[in-house]
C-alpha cells in the first residue's frame, strides 16, 4: 500500500499538487454545492391557492422605487477587545505566474533614522500557489493565521500561515475569483465572475450565504467597518447592498457606468466607486460628494488616515506607476434652520479632494495597494507617536515597495511632496497582480490584556471565538437593539427585503 503524500508547505516550490477539496464534517448546517440538486426548503403558504380565476384576487400594483435604510453599528461588538497594532508584519503578492510571494516585515529603532526607526522586508517563501494567475489575496486580522488565495482556475485556497502549509481548496464558485475579504477572523468573504458573493465561515470552511443580484461579473466589494453591510459592483453597471447579519441583498442602485473598484472609508462615513480614471465620492445617504478625475487609468483605491492630523486620505495607484494620495475634506454640517423658516437649507459645500502627494518609484503600473497601522518601536521621548501607517504597493515591474505616511508633513501647503519608499522587495521580472498585509506579532502586554485570546486558533474549537455563535448569514438572526452609536446606511433603489433570488 502506498504511502499517503504529504501536504504540500509553503516553502516548497514544487509544482502545486492536486488541490483537497475541505470537507464540512462538523457543520451543523450543510454547505451549498455547485451545479444542480440544490434541496429548497419547503415553502409554507399562508392561504390555499384558488382553484378558479373568479376567485383569484387581482394582481398587486408594483412597488415603487423605494429607500431603504439599513442600520449598522459603528463600534465593533462589546466582547471584542480591540487589537493593538502589530509590532511586525507580513506581505504576501501574487502574480501572472501562478507563484506567491511571502516577506517579512519589521521596525527596528536607528538613531540615524529620520523617524527614529527603519523598516525592512525580506523574502520568506515564493512558491507556485495556483495552476493559473493568482488574482486575489486576504489575510485574516486581528492576527489572525488564515491567507486566502483566489486565481483564475475558480478555486480559493486556504493556507495556515502560522504552520505555513495548506489547508485545502473552496471549489464553490463556477467562474474566476475576484477579490478576497476576512471581515473578521471567523468568516471569509469573496466575489467571482459567476456573479455571485459567498459568505464562509473559518471554524469548518462551510457556506453560510451564497448573495445573487448581478448580472455578470462582480468586479469587487468592500465591507463596512461595522462588518454588517457591505457593498459590491459589477459588470451590470449596478451598485449594490448586502446586509450580511442576514444574509441577503436590501438595496441597489444602477451607477450609469461599469464600476471596478468599491471601498470603504476607515471610519464608514464615506465610500468610493473607481471607474477608468474617474472616483466618485458618495456618503451614507447616497449622495455624490465629488468625482475625482485621476491623469490615467486607476487599477486600484484604498482609503487611509493621516497618521498625524487624523485626516481621511484616498490613495489611488494608476498606469502611470504613481500612487496619488488624496487629502479629503468631511463634509460640513448644516445650518441650523430657523422655525419660522420653511425651506431646506442648502448644504455647505465642501471643498474637493486634492493631491498633497505622490507614492513614487514604479516603472509600470500600480496593480494593488494595501494598508497597515503598525506600532513603532519604544522611545525614551514620551511626546513620541506610538504608531505610523504603513502602504504597500504591487506592480506590474515586479516591485513591492513599502512607504510610510509619517512622511506626510502635517502642513504641506499647496506643494505636492513626492515620496520614496522605506523599504522594497524585488521579485526580479514577476508581473504581480494583488497585495495584502498580515499582521505580526503583537506587544507583549497587550497580549495578557486579551489579545492573546482574540488571536487563537480560529478553527480548532466547536464554537465560535468569544464564546457563542455569531449571527452570520442570516442563521439564527437575533434582534438587536438600537443605539445612539449607530451609522444608519441609506440607498435609494430597488428594495430587496422581500426577494431572494435562487
Amino acid at each position: 500500500m502506498e504511502r499517503p503524500s504529504k501536504k504540500p508547505r509553503i516553502d516548497s516550490k514544487r509544482t502545486p499538487a492536486p488541490t483537497k477539496r475541505i470537507q464540512n464534517t462538523k457543520s451543523k448546517s450543510t454547505p451549498i454545492t455547485k451545479g444542480k440538486g440544490k434541496e429548497k426548503p419547503n415553502r409554507i403558504d399562508a392561504k390555499p391557492k384558488p382553484k378558479t380565476d373568479a376567485a383569484r384576487p387581482p394582481k398587486p400594483k408594483p412597488k415603487p422605487a423605494q429607500k431603504v435604510k439599513v442600520k449598522a453599528k459603528a463600534k465593533a461588538r462589546v466582547d471584542d477587545a480591540p487589537t493593538p497594532p502589530p509590532r511586525s508584519f507580513k506581505i504576501i503578492t501574487g502574480s501572472y505566474e501562478k507563484l506567491l510571494y511571502g516577506l517579512a516585515g519589521s521596525l527596528t529603532p536607528s538613531a540615524d533614522a529620520p523617524h527614529g526607526y527603519t523598516v525592512a522586508v525580506a523574502a520568506s517563501f515564493i512558491f507556485p500557489a495556483h495552476v493559473s494567475c493568482i488574482k486575489a489575496v486576504a489575510a485574516s486580522p486581528a492576527g489572525g493565521k488564515w491567507l486566502a488565495t483566489g486565481s483564475a482556475d475558480e478555486i480559493i485556497k486556504v493556507w495556515d500561515l502560522r504552520r505555513r502549509k495548506e489547508v485545502g481548496g473552496l471549489m464553490h464558485h463556477e467562474g474566476s475569483i475576484t477579490q478576497l475579504s476576512f471581515p473578521t477572523r471567523s468568516h471569509l468573504l469573496s466575489s467571482s465572475e459567476d456573479g455571485t458573493l459567498t459568505l464562509f465561515r473559518a471554524r469548518d470552511w462551510a457556506v453560510l450565504r451564497v448573495l445573487k443580484g448581478h448580472r455578470g461579473h462582480v468586479n469587487g466589494f468592500s465591507v463596512h467597518p461595522s462588518s454588517k453591510v457591505a457593498l459590491s459592483v459589477g459588470r451590470d453597471g449596478t451598485l449594490r447592498m448586502w446586509d450580511l447579519m442576514r444574509g441577503k441583498g436590501c438595496a441597489s442602485t444602477k451607477l450609469g457606468k461599469e464600476g471596478e473598484r468599491v471601498v470603504w472609508s476607515k471610519k464608514g462615513g464615506v465610500f468610493a466607486v473607481q471607474a477608468g480614471k474617474t472616483v466618485d465620492l458618495y456618503d451614507t445617504k447616497m449622495e455624490k460628494l465629488h468625482t475625482i478625475v485621476h491623469p490615467s487609468r486607476l487599477h486600484d483605491v484604498v482609503f487611509a488616515v493621516h497618521p498625524r492630523t487624523g485626516q481621511d486620505l484616498l490613495l489611488a495607484g494608476g498606469e502611470d506607476g504613481k500612487v496619488a494620495v488624496y487629502a479629503l475634506t468631511p463634509p460640513a454640517a448644516l445650518p441650523v434652520r430657523a422655525e419660522e423658516d420653511e425651506e431646506e437649507p442648502e448644504p455647505i459645500p465642501t471643498p474637493a479632494p486634492r493631491i498633497i502627494a505622490q507614492l513614487t518609484g514604479h516603472a509600470n503600473r500600480v496593480k494593488a495597494i494595501d494598508v497597515l497601522t503598525v506600532a513603532l518601536p519604544p522611545s525614551p521621548s514620551p511626546s513620541s507617536p506610538k504608531t505610523t501607517t504603513l502602504v504597500c504597493t504591487a506592480s506590474s515591474d515586479g516591485l513591492v515597495r513599502v512607504f510610510d505616511l509619517a512622511d506626510l508633513l502635517a502642513d504641506g501647503g499647496d506643494a505636492v511632496k513626492e515620496m520614496q519608499a522605506c523599504a522594497e522587495y524585488n521579485s526580479k521580472g514577476t508581473r504581480l497582480t494583488c497585495v495584502t498585509f498580515a499582521e505580526g506579532d503583537v506587544d507583549a502586554s497587550a497580549a495578557q490584556a486579551g489579545v492573546k485570546r482574540a488571536r487563537e486558533d480560529e478553527g480548532n474549537t466547536d464554537d465560535d471565538e468569544d464564546g457563542e455563535e455569531e449571527v452570520w448569514g442570516g442563521a439564527g438572526v437575533a434582534e438587536e437593539d438600537e443605539s445612539e452609536d449607530e451609522d444608519e446606511l441609506e440607498m435609494e433603489g430597488e428594495g430587496e427585503d422581500d426577494e431572494e433570488e435562487d
